[in-house]
């Protein structure tokens, strides 16, 4: 039995996140946080976005069939998919986690700010408006093209699982929307356009479906947060990672 379905879920807010959002309202240059980005951990609002999704992933019946999980390494993805899973009374399916399913890289830019990048590096912002952000790679990091070829590759290793019906991965905005564009077939303009009308929330569910190996990938939702609007404890935010929003061109 193939993989069918790919269930995609981005972490809950980070407390990078809001350290972003403050000094980019700021008119900051630089992005201040107390770790480094593979260890930057939920909010306390991450946490309960988290333990909504996890009610969700259990009411929607997540492991009606046999699932399989890949989580990122950074610690945020992995404490969102670990609270959901006990918010939800889930058992752990078998895990893996995959390094290629972290956040972009952005080298030289990160923890800069929009303004931070123009101020401190205004030949690098020149190249990304420039090249687009399909193909701009800052210096000592990743382009959106780049991060495809490294899920092209998870993908073919998705195609090798026998037992899970369904994978679950616990991941970033980035490995959403990269995800959903490789296996839609998304080239530049058609990426670049679905960019411009879509994000991905903090805790929101993404599901792709195939009817079996070798049939084509069909989107089914994105992001979805209908779980966050309905939990008390839990709201809506819209955080695009440190600043992978910048949009060139």
């Amino acid at each position: 039995m193939a993989v069918t379905e790919i269930w995609l879920v981005r972490h809950g807010e980070s407390t990078a996140n809001v350290a972003a959002e403050q000094a980019e309202a700021e008119g900051a240059d630089v992005i201040e946080v107390d770790h480094r980005d593979a260890d930057v951990p939920l909010s306390s609002l991450g946490e309960d976005q988290s333990r909504a999704l996890g009610a969700e992933l259990a009411e929607r019946g997540v492991d009606d069939v046999p699932v399989a999980l890949w989580v990122s390494p950074y610690l945020r993805a992995q404490q969102t998919i670990a609270l959901a899973l006990a918010a939800g009374g889930l058992a752990e399916p078998p895990k893996r986690v995959d390094e290629r399913l972290r956040d972009r890289e952005l080298g030289v830019l990160d923890r800069l700010t929009r303004t931070g990048v123009r101020n401190r590096f205004p030949e690098e912002e020149a190249r990304r408006q420039w090249l687009g952000k399909y193909y701009h790679r800052p210096a000592g990091g990743e382009s959106w093209a780049d991060m495809m070829l490294r899920l092209r590759s998870v993908l073919v290793d998705v195609d090798r699982l026998e037992a899970p019906e369904r994978l679950v991965i616990a991941a970033h905005d980035a490995v959403v929307m990269l995800t959903v564009a490789v296996c839609l077939d998304l080239d530049e303009p058609a990426l670049t356009d679905f960019a411009a009308t879509h994000t991905v929330a903090n805790a929101s569910l993404t599901r792709l479906r195939r009817e079996g190996l070798g049939s084509p990938w069909q989107l089914e939702e994105f992001s979805a947060v209908e779980h966050l609007t309905e939990d008390a404890e839990a709201e809506v935010t819209v955080h695009s990672g440190r600043k992978d929003d910048v949009r060139a061109g």
